[in-house]
């Protein structure tokens, strides 16, 4: 395919996105398939051009006024010398329709100053979330939340075997990861690797699971222990899940929930491979089907649904689909579904709950209205749940730190490195 031919299916495919309003790595996957002609360096090339305009859409969108696959592109390709502009879209070679006048004035003319929420790179209504949680980084750590591409990280499967065996797994394949710096169980593969990590021998040999960092951190945090009974109350697809298996070493009793069973199914093709047992139960829409565990669990970690915020570095195209009221709606779930799993937690036990959200409202709110309204759950704090061999001896400092003191703690990709996380702890008193 030649470069114009490239743009305008990436152009296709940016409409199809907004339309479908499915995931974008879908919507690249289905245009693939359907033209089987593009090869594999085409659909690489075509990805990324997806992908950078998702990721830049908040600037594209203000500068292009308008916010379609074709301005957003265009606005991507701002920087780009007109000239060189105009010869891709120059409706020749497959390629682009010519740039209009004002597409032309638009990318010639010196635009004024971006407001806050454009160089944050987040949808406008966020900003005054972002700005309240984060103050005067706000823009920062917005940029770092949408813009930066993440890295691809890894789980070392403690069932299988030590650190040391997965990295020497994987070098064999050619594979030379790095260690990350919080989790001691953690590798991380550059931004863009091109191998499918799913093909490497270490994965299907269940060597290594992937899963981000911050991921890793909150499942190290909860402090499951050989022997305990554990329930992962909203397992989804069991990445956590498996990290609690492993620190339970085969000991203990472990418990998936989920209200979706065709989450529960999936989910156990990756147990099989990591040599987990782990015991599933689907929840009935008001929290039935746990009633005989209730106070027996020594450890419920609740990973409750969000928005997604922490994650949009993945996702770019999820935060132009969230609304106000859907935080709303999500943050009234949250509190319901934490009330629910505390009833699990026996004397003495702890609850941990946590989303892959930057958004208080989802976050600190909802741990603060739960504490108000269950006296008897003590907050723990992060400084001494981070005393876990789970974690780096590095890890344990700049985690307290961040914590200041407190039982939450909220990652970030400008702050850790990670995917933006949230967890606070609880201890049920006895």
């Amino acid at each position: 395919m030649t470069p114009p031919a490239r743009l305008a299916a990436a152009i296709e495919i940016l409409d199809e996105i907004a339309r479908s309003r499915g995931p974008a790595d879908g919507a690249i996957k289905a245009w693939g398939r359907n033209h089987r002609f593009a090869g594999s360096k085409d659909r690489r090339a075509i990805a990324e051009h997806v992908y950078v305009a998702l990721r830049a859409r908040a600037r594209s969108a203000w500068r292009m006024g308008a916010d379609d696959g074709r301005a957003l592109l265009l606005g991507a390709a701002a920087s780009t010398p007109l000239d060189e502009v105009e010869l891709l879209f120059a409706g020749e070679a497959h390629g682009p329709p010519p740039l209009s006048d004002e597409e032309r004035r638009r990318l010639s003319s010196d635009p004024d100053a971006a407001p806050g929420w454009v160089e944050a790179g987040i949808p406008e209504w966020i900003a005054p979330f972002f700005e309240a949680q984060f103050g005067e980084d706000w823009i920062a750590e917005g940029q770092a939340a949408i813009l930066d591409r993440a890295p691809v990280d890894l789980r070392v499967n403690a069932l299988s075997g030590p650190v040391d065996k997965a990295l020497n797994l994987l070098k064999h394949e050619g594979v030379e990861p790095e260690r990350t710096p919080f989790s001691a169980w953690g590798l991380r593969l550059p931004a863009g690797f091109a191998t499918d990590v799913h093909t490497l021998k270490a994965f299907t040999t269940g060597w290594v699971e992937v899963q981000d960092e911050a991921s890793q951190i909150a499942a190290a945090l909860a402090g499951a222990r050989p022997g305990d009974l554990v329930i992962d109350y909203c397992a989804g697809g069991g990445g956590k899940t498996l990290a609690l298996a492993a620190s339970l070493a085969g000991q203990g009793r472990l418990v998936a929930s989920d209200i979706d069973q065709k989450r529960l199914d999936a989910m156990q093709e990756r147990l099989v491979r990591a040599g987990a047992t782990v015991e599933k139960r689907r929840l009935g829409p008001h929290g039935e089907g746990m009633d005989d565990l209730e106070g027996q669990a020594d450890l419920v970690f609740v990973d409750a649904p969000c928005s997604g915020s922490g994650t949009w570095r993945r996702h770019p195209e999820a935060a132009w689909r969230l609304t106000p009221e859907t935080v709303t709606r999500l943050a009234a779930l949250q509190q319901t579904i934490l009330a629910r799993a505390a009833r699990l937690v026996k004397p003495g036990g702890r609850l941990l709950y946590a989303t892959c959200s930057m958004l208080d409202e989802e976050n600190g709110r909802v741990a603060s209205a739960f504490a108000a309204s269950h006296p008897a759950f003590i907050p723990i704090p992060i400084a001494d749940a981070v005393q876990t061999p789970n974690l780096t001896d590095a890890a344990r400092a700049r985690l307290a730190a961040l914590a200041d003191g407190g039982h939450t703690l909220q990652l970030t990709p400008r702050r850790t490195g990670t995917d933006g996380f949230f967890a606070a702890l609880f201890q049920r008193s006895p």
